[in-house]
């Protein structure tokens, strides 16, 4: 039998409890959707009971899949896990290029830059509960969440700064800082804060704001 997640949210601030219960799913037929089915059973998964602990059972069964197409697609658990990490990238990236409209100034540009990363931190708190522990443990996915993650997510930040007039008179090393600056903020603000310690995330955001600000202004946006 195949099962679905069930969550519970505590207490709003991203601590979820979940739970297997036992109403059947249906197949996933074509593999783009098995593959993400299982991605997103394993990230919900992992987060919760850790790594190590879950099972390509439990996995399988969570998205309506059988355990073998874990084998056949990720060559096991830990395949499953890079897949993970490098189909969140993708999306990370692609949203920050393709949805989020460019700012009229450089300010607004960095404001919601700013917004955009302290939401996707807090959107992506799963991931983040599986993969920084992870890259603890393990040098090899250390290296590969940077390589897929904040060093190509910077690049897409500089290259939106990049088009303001207010960036052509600073250094390529500067404009590099401040988009590292800003996903180091957005991680801070976005996850760390509001869910690992336990902060409001009102405040959380108003802070990110409040920081966009000085960023702008040490840039001459105003």
């Amino acid at each position: 039998m195949n099962f679905r997640i069930e969550e519970y949210a505590d207490n709003g601030n991203g601590h979820v409890k979940l739970a297997l219960r036992g109403k059947p799913l249906r197949r996933k037929r074509d593999r783009p959707a098995r593959q993400e089915a299982l991605i997103r059973a394993a990230t919900r998964l992992f987060a919760v009971r850790g790594y190590d602990a879950t099972t390509t059972r439990e996995i399988a069964a969570a998205a309506g899949c059988a355990e073998g197409l874990i084998h056949r697609y990720f060559k096991g658990k830990a395949g499953l896990l890079f897949a993970l990490m490098s189909f969140y990238a993708s999306q990370q990236v692609d949203g920050l290029s393709d949805r989020l409209p460019s700012g009229n100034s450089l300010e607004d540009e960095i404001q919601r830059l700013m917004t955009w990363e302290v939401e996707r931190m807090w959107k992506d708190r799963d991931l983040l509960r599986v993969s920084i522990p992870r890259a603890i443990l393990d040098p090899k996915v250390g290296k590969f969440v940077s390589r897929v993650g904040p060093q190509r997510h910077a690049q897409a930040i500089s290259a939106r700064l990049r088009r303001h007039k207010e960036c052509r008179r600073v250094s390529g090393d500067e404009i590099e800082a401040l988009s590292n600056a800003i996903g180091a903020l957005g991680f801070i603000f976005g996850f760390m804060r509001p869910a690992v310690m336990g902060y409001g995330r009102k405040q959380a955001k108003k802070l990110a704001a409040d920081i966009a600000r000085i960023f702008s202004r040490g840039l001459g946006a105003e």
